[in-house]
Order: structure tokens, then C-alpha cells, then sequence
């Protein structure tokens, strides 16, 4: 119930439009109502059988009853108003002397069912088309919270979470939620006040009839509730298996130069191939139980109508309950019954599905971001004297830490270059300064204030981040440059990328600085897109820098107009460079050297050279392997 709640607020803000469809939706069900009470008319004036009518102003003239009159039925005192009803009706309608000229009375009930029906179908549009502006609405705002929740969650839960279960989340399962919408507010409504008006009906005209109809209901209730309880498990199964489905394809698509280049089609193929299979057993499995409750709630009922059939042909043979108009009648009220049950049988499905996918979507929108501003976080927006790490400690899982013991000053204006073998913690190291984790232990200060009392966004603001990993988005050259910065003047943009040595391939481009680059800069090579995020970079402007490894994967030509730009990048700013070619860091001011996550060695290129230390060790083996290249690149 409390997710269905929870379901349902989101459908306040379009409470104008819900009124409407619910409106139209009683609109709906009086002209379906009028439509079937038509039939009697119909009937009576194609088969000339005013019995009915006659015996309906016989009993209406009968005098009262008094003290010493037999009351009569309660049952019966309603039949009669109701006969008086339809004798008013057929008067309005089809004239005062329908029962002598009866083609014009046929006339006039024909005009009357097409005004019926195309009413009933105007209010049946209507209804949709206000329910379709809630759901969708509903739809949009969900998606939306998601999305916003996502971006406000730590790095952590996206490394522990698949990214196609989250893509799942946001469009199969939002999906689902949409179907119990609408089943809630139309048929929900539109189907129980057809049903009562069916009922009503029915008991006028028979109550004996109605009560064999109406015996077997409690077995549709049950059949209906069992249903539901077993579809929403196997809704939450499928849903899974949809997740599986959309993570493979999403890895797949993002990996396909690693799966060409290893000739591993045919295995991706058979795990994809797997996980549908998987899907589809769920579906069969979903669709068998949702499309139990139909057939049976139909069984059900033509069993009720075979019966009623038997019965009542006895009765109506032996002249003991109604006119044959009336039964026939009768029989129309009671199969039309059968649909808006059937309906809501239906209903129940889909709200049990909408639920199950309810669940999944509200768990995680209920995940709390591990790091997050603190209640009375403070705003900054300069620095100005020194970045400082005290006695850091950081773990992924306990008991295997990653830092222990980081004890470093950086001052303003600086250059720390950070080195050692991979594993060391380098890059988690400088993960910590955006707070895309938090320390276990001890703290890290800018101007001397801690961090985690800083509000993140302006902590952010202050750093920029050029990682070996570059991220670029399938957008113009200009928009990459100028992320989020729509205003950004065009002098601006070309400024920073002349900074950044890309200007000259950019005028190479077919369409310049309005080309589409493609999904994470696929249509460039490395090196011009370390130097499209080196523009980025510097179109942010930060004071403090931090660089990961941005060459490492470059060639030698790449790698010289890269580390240009990041030298125009890194003057005037305090830097944090991590190193994998020690070449790129002999002027750095402070070079730190990491090993199993303690600092083992802190001075400059030149001291640490001076001693038998772990960095020694990392030059000369670089060296080693460098020299050869170097001696043959100068013959």
C-alpha cells in the first residue's frame, strides 16, 4: 500500500486533468448505461409487445394501499417505478403514439442509439486523451526524480551497480508503473459503476435471476486475488531478467573495439543469446498467469448464463417471470456484465505489475548518497594558501586498505607530482580531494577547512580533472569545449583551444567547431581528445588541477603537443600530477612517491635521484627501456 501511495502523489500536480477524465468516465458510463436501456424499446416496438407498459400504468393507476391492503414487495413497488420509468422514456422519445405508428417510433430510436453511442464515444476519447496527459505527465516526472537522484549518488554506487539494471530502471519499469495508473483512475472507476448500473438492472427486472447470476461471484474474487499475488512475484522476476538483457547490450555496445579486436562475437552473442532466453521464460511464465484470470472469469460467467438460460426458459415457458422481451433483455444486462469484470480482472494484473516495478524503482530512489554535504556545509569560492592531507586512511572494503597514514602539504601555486608502481593508490589518492569518497580517517583541508564542511559544488567548482580516461559526449566540438556553458562568447572557445594546441585540427574538421564528434569522442584520435578535455579545463578556470596520468597513453608526437597544452594548463594554478612517464614530472616542486598506499619517499627529481630509494629504481627501468628509442630516434 505504501508504494502505491507513493505512486499515486505524483499524480497531484495534474489533478485539473484527472478530474476531467474522471468526468468523462461518468459520463461514459450513464450514455453506455442509456444505450442498453434502449434496447427495450427496440425490442418492444419491432416484436409489438406493450404488455409491459400497459400492466406498468395499470399498477401506477392501482390506488394506494391502506391500513387493511397487504403491503406489497419492496422489490416489486421498485419494478413499478421503474416501469413508469420507461414508459416516460418511450413517450419522450419515440413519440405519444409510438405503439400505432410504429416506423416513425423505429426512426426516431435509431436517431436516439446514433446520438447515444456517439456521445458514449466522444467522453470515451476525452477520457483517454485526459488520462494520457496524466500518465504521461506522471511518466515524465518520475524519470525525471531518478534522474536527478542518480546525479546526486556517490561514485561508489556506480561501481558496484550494473549500468544497464539502472537504464532498466528508468524506462522498462516507469513503464510498468504508467499501466497501474491508468488502471486505477479509469477502469477502477468506469468498470465498478458500470457493473453497479448492470446489477440495478438485472435485480429490477429479476431478482431470482440476478441472485443465480450472482452466486458465483465470490469464486471470480478469489481466482482474481490469487492471480494478482502470483503475478507481481513473477513481474519482479521478469524485470530482473529485462535488467540482465539491458546490461549485457549496454557493456557490449561500450566494449565493441574489445570484442572485435579479441574475435569474441560469437561469445558475446551466446551470453546475450542466454540472457533473452532467460527473459523470454520469464515472459511465458508472466503472460500464462496474466492470461489465466480472462478465460477463467469467462468460463464462469457463460456457465452463470447457460444456467440462467435453462432456468429461465422454463420459467418464461410456463409464463411464471418475464416477457420474453424482458428476459432477452435481462440477458443482454447480464453479458454486459461480463466485460467490465473481465476488466477488472485484468486491472488487478496490472497494478501488481506496476507495483512490483514500484518497488524496484522506489529502492532506488531511497539510496542515500554515501558522501553528501553536511547540514551546515559552507560555501567557498577562492583559494588561497594550501591544500592539506592529515593522517588520510581509506579503504574500499574493510580490512584491505588502500591509504594509510597520508601526512602532505601542497601551497598555493605549487606543483605535486605523486608516483610509484600501479596499486600504489595514486588515483585514489586524488579522488578523495572531489570527494567522490570520503577518508576513513583523517581529514583533508583547503585554507584549513575541512573538506566534508565544505558545500561539494564548490569544492568541485575550485578543481579541474583531466584523467587518462577521457570523457567526451556525442556533441559539437564547441559544446564539449564549453560544457554546460550554452552563453560561452565563440572568441572564448577558440582562445582556450589555441591554449590547448587543438585550434589547428579543430579548422581541419569538416564542419569546425560544429562537428559532431560522436559517443566519447570516437571520431578523434587520443591525442586531440586529452587536448579537447585540456580546453575543457581550461574553459573552467580552476585554481587547483589535478591531472591523471593524461599522457600515458600517447605517442611520442601526441604526447609533446599534449604536454604543452598542459603546461599552459598548470601556469599560474596549483597542480596535482599523477605519473606514470617520470620524464613529465622533473620540475614538478614536490614529487611524493606512493607504494602500498604510504608515502615511502617526498623531495625533488634531482634528491630522489641522489638516493637508493623506490623511485630511483622506477627511473632507471624506465630509462632502460627508453634509451634504446631515444638513441635511435637521433641517428
Amino acid at each position: 500500500m505504501h508504494i502505491y501511495l507513493r505512486i499515486i502523489r505524483y499524480v497531484k500536480p495534474y489533478w485539473a486533468h484527472l478530474t476531467g477524465s474522471i468526468l468523462c468516465v461518468l459520463f461514459f458510463v450513464v450514455f453506455s448505461s442509456v444505450s442498453l436501456f434502449s434496447i427495450m424499446p427496440f425490442l418492444s416496438t419491432i416484436f409489438g409487445t406493450e404488455s409491459v407498459i400497459e400492466e406498468a400504468l395499470v399498477l401506477d393507476s392501482s390506488p394506494a394501499p391502506t391500513s387493511t391492503t397487504p403491503s406489497k414487495s419492496p422489490l416489486l413497488s421498485v419494478k413499478q417505478r421503474f416501469n413508469k420509468l420507461k414508459t416516460d422514456a418511450y413517450v419522450l422519445f419515440l413519440g405519444s403514439d409510438w405503439k400505432i405508428n410504429k416506423v416513425n417510433a423505429l426512426q426516431r430510436l435509431c436517431v436516439m442509439l446514433l446520438i447515444m453511442f456517439m456521445l458514449r464515444a466522444m467522453f470515451g476519447y476525452l477520457q483517454a486523451y485526459f488520462m494520457a496527459y496524466v500518465e504521461q505527465g506522471v511518466i515524465k516526472d518520475i524519470r525525471n526524480d531518478i534522474y536527478v537522484h542518480l546525479n546526486s549518488l556517490s561514485l561508489s554506487f556506480f561501481h558496484r551497480t550494473q549500468t544497464g539494471k539502472l537504464i532498466s530502471r528508468i524506462t522498462n519499469d516507469v513503464t510498468l508503473i504508467n499501466s497501474g495508473i491508468s488502471a486505477s483512475f479509469f477502469t477502477l472507476i468506469k468498470n465498478p459503476l458500470l457493473i453497479f448500473v448492470y446489477i440495478g438492472l438485472a435485480f429490477i427486472l429479476s431478482w431470482k435471476l440476478s441472485l443465480i447470476a450472482f452466486l458465483i461471484l465470490p469464486f471470480s474474487l478469489v481466482i482474481i486475488s490469487w492471480i494478482g499475488l502470483k503475478l507481481r512475484k513473477t513481474s519482479r522476476i521478469s524485470q530482473e531478467r529485462m535488467a540482465d538483457v539491458t546490461s549485457v547490450l549496454q557493456e557490449t555496445i561500450a566494449g565493441t573495439r574489445i570484442v572485435k579486436a579479441f574475435a569474441m562475437e560469437n561469445f558475446e552473442i551466446q551470453k546475450f543469446s542466454e540472457r533473452t532466453y532467460a527473459y523470454f521464460k520469464t515472459l511465458i511464465r508472466l503472460t500464462r498467469t496474466r492470461n489465466l484470470a480472462s478465460p477463467l472469469t469467462e468460463f464462469l460467467g457463460t456457465t452463470v448464463g447457460v444456467g440462467i438460460l435453462w432456468f429461465g426458459g422454463h420459467q418464461i415457458l410456463r409464463g411464471d417471470i418475464l416477457a420474453p422481451e424482458e428476459f432477452i433483455w435481462f440477458l443482454l444486462v447480464i453479458f454486459s456484465i461480463m466485460q467490465p469484470v473481465k476488466e477488472l480482472s485484468s486491472v488487478n494484473n496490472r497494478i501488481q505489475e506496476a507495483l512490483a516495478a514500484g518497488e524496484r524503482v522506489f529502492k532506488l530512489m531511497d539510496t542515500e548518497p554515501e558522501v553528501q554535504d553536511a547540514p551546515d556545509a559552507q560555501s567557498i569560492h577562492h583559494f588561497k594558501s594550501s591544500v592539506r592531507f592529515e593522517d588520510v586512511h581509506f579503504h574500499y572494503r574493510k580490512g584491505d586498505p588502500v591509504l594509510r597514514g597520508i601526512d602532505l602539504e601542497v601551497q598555493k601555486g605549487q606543483v605535486l607530482a605523486i608516483v610509484g608502481p600501479s596499486g600504489a593508490g595514486k588515483s585514489t589518492l586524488m579522488d578523495l580531494m572531489p570527494r567522490f569518497y570520503d577518508p576513513n580517517q583523517g581529514a583533508i583541508l583547503i585554507d584549513g577547512l575541512d573538506i566534508r564542511a565544505v558545500k561539494m559544488n564548490d569544492l568541485r567548482c575550485l578543481l579541474g580533472i583531466v584523467t587518462q580516461e577521457t570523457i567526451l559526449f556525442n556533441d559539437t566540438v564547441r559544446n564539449n569545449i564549453a560544457y554546460g556553458l550554452s552563453d560561452m562568447p565563440m572568441e572564448r572557445i577558440v582562445q582556450v583551444a589555441k591554449s590547448a594546441n587543438a585550434h589547428q585540427f579543430i579548422e581541419r574538421m569538416e564542419n569546425g567547431y560544429d562537428t559532431i564528434i560522436g559517443e566519447r569522442g570516437v571520431k578523434l584520435s587520443g591525442g586531440e581528445r586529452q587536448r579537447l578535455a585540456i580546453a575543457r579545463a581550461l574553459m573552467k578556470d580552476p585554481p587547483i588541477l589535478i591531472l591523471d596520468e593524461a599522457t600515458s597513453s600517447l605517442d611520442t608526437e601526441s604526447e609533446m603537443l599534449v604536454q604543452e597544452a598542459i603546461d599552459h594548463l598548470m601556469k599560474n594554478r596549483t597542480s596535482f600530477v599523477i605519473a606514470h612517464r617520470l620524464s613529465t614530472v622533473q620540475h614538478a616542486n614536490v614529487i611524493i612517491v606512493l607504494d602500498k598506499g604510504k608515502i615511502v619517499e617526498t623531495g625533488s627529481h634531482h634528491t630522489l635521484l641522489e638516493e637508493e630509494g623506490l623511485y630511483k629504481r622506477l627511473y632507471e627501468m624506465q630509462f632502460r627501456y627508453d634509451k634504446p628509442f631515444e638513441a635511435k630516434g637521433s641517428t
